[in-house]
């Protein structure tokens, strides 16, 4: 099985051809090509709006490309991902009426399709699960978790309730596919090996695309070295991670959270 799209080289890793797009937006392979400032200026505010809005899009066309690809999963499945388009496209249409209320507009930055690029080099369900589900969603847990309280912090108690609405949401989304990859192994245990190779896909693209420490982005602002977000054990839990898989998050992450007594 193969999906109807062409494929290009970035910096030696192969990825899928982004999704469509309307000429407003100008589409990049790269951070140090994205629009990114630290504070919460006003221009701050709505590029991160503006690129969690086609982060929303990509969720969703990746969650309707399984629907077409993959018409011999099982109905319980398909139903999910199909609740999950429903979800994300009403997550992204949120994000652009609060953009427009923030005086943005669509196509104001340049976005990164990125989680489609490589979700979709995977040609089976299972690995683009592990990629997009338990990996990209399971983090914006993570994140989430986190930027409701800084955007209240920082006043805007309007953002933050919505992205605390899209937390319940993620936190769904990602508990199904732990739910489905757990399912689809205890039948045929050869699935890890499906969900493994996904997985170092996903890490040796992420390697080879990370910025330098010191390069600057597109708009001047020098590139440090990322943090992760804090881990936001409770929304994992919920999401029907193990705890041992918790821990080990945690582990990763240096501990940067406030580790429950349940999971010592």
């Amino acid at each position: 099985m193969s999906v109807p799209f062409g494929t290009r080289e970035v910096e030696g890793v192969t990825l899928r051809d982004g999704p469509a797009r309307e000429d407003c937006f100008e589409c990049v392979d790269a951070d140090a090509e994205m629009h990114d400032w630290p504070e919460m200026s006003e221009i701050a505010r709505r590029e991160r709006l503006h690129r969690h809005m086609n982060n929303e899009c990509g969720a969703l066309e990746i969650a309707s490309q399984c629907l077409v690809d993959f018409p011999e999963a099982p109905w319980g499945l398909r139903l999910n991902l199909a609740r999950q388009a429903a979800d994300e496209a009403r997550h992204a249409a949120v994000l652009r009426r609060r953009i427009d209320q923030l005086y943005g507009y669509k196509g104001e930055f340049p976005v990164n399709n990125f989680e489609w690029a490589i979700t979709m080099m995977v040609d089976d369900l299972p690995g683009r699960l592990a990629i997009e589900n338990r990996t990209f969603e399971a983090g914006l847990i993570d994140i989430l978790g986190s930027l409701r309280d800084v955007w209240r912090e920082a006043g805007d108690s309007t953002t933050a309730d919505v992205l605390d609405a899209m937390l319940a949401d993620e936190i769904n989304h990602v508990r199904f596919g732990n739910r489905w990859i757990r399912e689809m192994t205890e039948k045929d245990p050869t699935v890890l090996l499906k969900v493994a190779k996904a997985i170092r896909k996903l890490a040796t693209a992420i390697q080879a695309l990370a910025s330098e420490a010191g390069e600057e982005n597109a708009v001047g602002v020098t590139i440090g070295k990322r943090m992760a977000p804090a881990v936001y054990v409770q929304g994992r839990l919920e999401a029907d991670f193990t705890e041992e898989e918790v821990k080990e998050v945690l582990r990763l992450a240096g501990f940067r959270s406030i580790i429950p007594h349940e999971l010592g």
